[in-house]
């Protein structure tokens, strides 16, 4: 069987955004080495980003929303998406576009053979402060997790969808994907990705969520790997 891809797109308040996500996301729908689809997943946004998505969908049957009635953050919109997709694959990008949906074809081409395929941003284009605190964030991932990733928060990801749903997601551990796919004793590839400057918008992560809440969610994220169950069927007869 072929493999079909959703990509999820978590959105909140990004209504200068949505315009050029539907011509990029459209771009890579025609471009997909695979059927793809993209589903909105809307956190309650406070401006028009609803209206926006709604125009999209009806206008494109490849496009579907997903509207929380209260704002819940970014692992809540993954784990909807993953609880609610039907595609062999789940992908991830950020509404900013400061990553490419046409980079999904770099990672595509790596899923055959592993569990999670997941971007490294190149020539980063961020600020000084928010490239520095990502930097001393994955340094610390990396301490708890021992997950060899370079770049974990980058948001471009595709991850079989079997394995995306048997996640344990709670508020944080978003920022742990690929060391909760090693959990599951899945495989882990990294490709270099394209980056670019926020050009619309505005970040909704301070640096108390960059470097204080990682933190934190560390020890988390070291409770669940302590009690995680793993077993092995030999044989069953139904």
């Amino acid at each position: 069987m072929e493999d079909t891809l959703t990509i999820l797109v978590p959105v909140y308040n990004e209504e200068d955004n949505i315009v050029r996500l539907e011509i990029e996301l459209l771009e890579f729908l025609k471009q997909s080495i695979v059927d793809a689809k993209v589903l909105f997943i809307n956190d309650c946004s406070t401006d028009t980003s609803q209206e926006l998505i709604e125009s999209i969908c009806q206008k494109h049957t490849a496009f579907n929303y997903i509207l929380f009635s209260e704002n819940k953050g970014l692992s809540a919109a993954l784990k909807a998406g993953f609880d609610n997709v039907n595609s062999s694959l789940v992908g991830y990008i950020d509404a900013d576009l400061q990553t490419s949906p046409k980079d999904f074809n770099l990672l595509l081409e790596h899923v055959k053979n592993h569990e999670l395929v997941t971007g490294i941003r190149v020539n980063r284009k961020d600020g000084i402060i928010k490239r520095w605190s990502s930097k001393i964030a994955n340094r610390i991932r990396r301490l708890f997790t021992n997950d060899g990733m370079l770049d974990t928060g980058c948001p471009l990801k595709i991850i079989k969808t079997s394995y995306a749903k048997n996640i344990p997601m709670f508020k944080g551990l978003h920022r742990f994907l690929p060391a909760l796919i090693l959990l599951q004793n899945g495989t882990i590839k990294q490709v270099p990705v394209n980056h670019f400057p926020r050009t619309a918008g505005y970040s909704k992560f301070g640096l108390r969520q960059r470097l204080v809440s990682p933190l934190i969610d560390c020890f988390a994220y070291l409770w669940m790997k302590r009690r995680a169950i793993h077993y092995t069927i030999e044989k069953k007869n139904f």
